[in-house]
């Protein structure tokens, strides 16, 4: 994780760094001091080398180059002071918010003309950046679902998972990212890309539950319009469309919810937050075999395994864990949207309606 970048005798001064302790100071893209991970993972620290350098009158010096920091993880602020042979050069602090806005720098890697590697990664970026690309992509996945269901329900889904990633895409736009637009993929959903990295977990957090949460709000309209008018196209779409979204939301990776539970747990550096998440998954398995939805539950449990496993790992992540107020505010944002796609669900299975009855069906299965 870049935690600052600053001009120190006319080049760039880098500190990368993560929660494990490490940290390494590049000059000019060189490595020029490194600390190595401990548990002494806050507080004060510095890093120093020195450079060769000629003075005025010709002779060769040496200059001194130290860089203190003061490190606190949750909430995130990093004060620093730079000293240029013992004089300050430069002094600040930076918080969360500095973090989410900056670019990071991406090193320049070097590969062989004949690589297949390098040729691969030419042929998807060439694939991403192509606008044929995702036309070709959306007739193929329109012909799919036409082809498994009708066609005005394959336009439906489309329009369902256009909506769902173009939350994703906003989500991105707040931050600053770069998008590359949407892309459809057939039997597979969609995926909205980027150009650039996320650098904290809330990032991470916003991006991936707005999706679902743009999924909520389309179930919700198609609510109100059946309400209006009794048509039961919207009573299909919205209870579909909640379905799907609600697998999205499941604690496993790729999907938005791993990424969700993920920064979740890796934000936690204390076990008792471990425990508080892992009971607070239990819970969710106990009360979906409670009300029968035996999928739901299995994979909420497979979810809840993955949680502590990757907790593990939690200090050697490159991005910015989230606070105790990000930790809480995100389980309830994740839990109330959850249980208002599985109440869509189950308002419209007691309809009478087979079809609007399958998604509580599938869950039951």
């Amino acid at each position: 994780m870049e935690l600052l970048n600053i001009n120190c005798l006319g080049k760039a001064l880098r500190l990368e760094g993560t929660p494990a302790g490490w940290q390494q100071l590049f000059w000019d893209n060189t490595l020029v001091a490194e600390k190595n991970a401990s548990a002494e993972r806050e507080g004060l620290s510095s890093l120093q080398f020195e450079l060769a350098t000629i003075s005025p009158d010709g002779s060769a010096a040496t200059t001194r180059v130290y860089l203190e920091t003061d490190l606190q993880w949750q909430p995130f602020i990093l004060k620093y002071r730079l000293l240029v042979d013992e004089q300050v050069a430069e002094q600040g602090q930076r918080n969360a918010r500095d973090i989410e806005r900056q670019t990071p720098v991406v090193p320049i890697t070097k590969t062989n003309k004949l690589s297949l590697l390098g040729l691969g990664a030419l042929a998807l970026k060439l694939l991403k950046s192509a606008k044929l690309v995702k036309v070709a992509l959306a007739g193929a996945s329109v012909a799919a679902y036409s082809w498994l269901f009708s066609f005005q329900f394959a336009i439906a889904l489309i329009a369902c998972l256009v909506f769902h990633e173009y939350g994703h895409i906003r989500a991105m736009k707040y931050f600053g990212i770069k998008t590359k637009g949407i892309y459809l993929i057939p039997f597979m959903g969609g995926l909205a890309l980027s150009d650039e990295k996320i650098n904290t977990r809330w990032q991470d957090v916003v991006i991936s539950i707005m999706g679902p949460s743009f999924g909520l709000l389309l179930s919700i309209a198609c609510l109100i319009i059946y309400w209006l008018t009794g048509s039961m196209l919207f009573a299909g779409l919205a209870t579909f469309n909640a379905l799907l979204n609600l697998f999205n939301l499941l604690p496993i990776l790729p999907l938005d919810g791993g990424h969700i539970l993920k920064s979740i747990s890796f934000s936690m550096n204390s076990k008792l937050g471990l425990i508080a998440c892992v009971v607070g998954a239990a819970l969710g398995v106990f009360i979906s075999y409670s009300l029968g939805l035996a999928l739901l539950g299995f994979l909420l449990l497979i979810g809840s395994v993955e949680i502590i496993f990757e907790w593990r790992g939690r200090h050697q992540s490159h991005l910015l864990p989230l606070d105790r107020y990000g930790q809480i505010f995100s389980t309830v944002w994740y839990l109330i949207t959850v249980g208002a796609l599985i109440g869509i669900i189950w308002y419209f299975a007691g309809h009478g309606d087979e079809m609007l009855r399958m998604p509580l069906q599938v869950l039951k299965s």
